[in-house]
């Protein structure tokens, strides 16, 4: 199937990259979204652009071989400062765009493991080239992590049902295919939702625990704060409410209802906060989920980087 980026327009929007900005777009994917960015910065800007997908940064390094505005990093977007630092740009960022979660070549690719539409090995990874597979997770994980997993990550109300049917059929097969594990969970799931597939949310979560998407997630957040120059805007595109959640949560001002000690000697709304949420969240349009059905449970929200009291910020001029 062919990669359709989501949100392309209103997320590329959000930035308001203009002609000379330096850009980070720490989801390259396939490159919809570099693509329009490249041509928003015109002949003088600069992006970076980064993937912890061996198979994205491929194409990445063919696709702008020979575009001296544009560097590429094989990396998990948790690393990000780390990486921006090691270029002299942290602080220095004018628009970061995240496109979280799984990517359409990733989904269409049986090798990778990520579907139950098609059968192929349990794989899961993000990066191919590091970390454990959901195979070798599943061999390992012990029935209540595995039930916490499916429940938590998944939101699957029927988690202790299907982690007990798993952990059952691992004991006389192995279980190394996403066909076999969609048949598991098919057969314990007592009650299918119309439209989808009952394995659904255990191939969400089980893929969500081996790659530690929401650690990496809340990492990249805390970090946007510290790369982007004042004035810097953040676009983040989300598939699934508890990405959305962990997004919003973080964005968010402090309030009176938050969480917090009692006897703090300021008010929750006197708290700090380097976010000014831009507008309302976006969501695709009717034009763009008839081109894009998976666009449809895609959010985006926006932020811009804002000086917090006494906060001054002194970086290296760009080379």
């Amino acid at each position: 199937m062919l990669h359709i980026p989501v949100l392309l327009e209103p997320a590329v929007d959000a930035l308001n990259a203009q002609p000379g900005a330096r850009v980070v777009d720490a989801t390259y994917g396939r490159g919809g979204h570099s693509q329009l960015i490249l041509d928003r910065i015109g002949e003088h800007g600069e992006l970076l652009v980064m993937d912890q997908d061996p198979e994205a940064i491929a194409h990445a390094r063919s696709r702008f071989a020979d575009d001296p505005r544009v560097t590429v990093v094989q990396a998990n977007f948790a690393q990000l400062e780390e990486e921006l630092i090691q270029k002299k740009w942290s602080g220095s960022v004018d628009g970061l765009l995240l496109d979280i979660g799984v990517s359409s070549p990733q989904l269409d690719e049986a090798q990778r493991g990520f579907s139950f539409s098609s059968d192929g090995d349990l794989d899961m990874r993000m990066d191919t080239t590091q970390g454990v597979t959901a195979a070798e997770w599943l061999r390992q994980v012990s029935e209540s992590e595995l039930m916490t997993v499916i429940k938590t990550y998944g939101e699957e109300r029927y988690a202790r049902r299907i982690a007990k049917a798993i952990v059952m059929a691992r004991e006389s097969e192995s279980l190394s295919t996403t066909g076999r594990l969609a048949e598991i969970v098919k057969a314990a799931h007592p009650r299918w939702e119309r439209h989808h597939h009952p394995a659904t949310r255990t191939f969400q979560a089980i893929r969500i625990a081996v790659n530690g998407e929401l650690d990496a997630l809340r990492s990249v957040l805390d970090q946007a704060a510290n790369v982007l120059k004042f004035g810097g805007r953040l676009s983040v595109i989300s598939f699934h409410s508890l990405e959305d959640r962990i997004v919003k949560h973080h964005l968010r001002k402090p309030s009176a209802n938050d969480d917090l000690p009692r006897h703090l000697p300021i008010k929750p709304a006197e708290i700090a906060h380097p976010w000014r949420t831009v507008g309302k969240w976006v969501k695709a349009d009717e034009e763009e989920l008839k081109r894009n059905p998976r666009a449809r449970s895609a959010v985006l929200r926006i932020a811009e980087r804002v000086a917090m009291p006494g906060e001054s910020r002194i970086v290296e001029a760009p080379l």
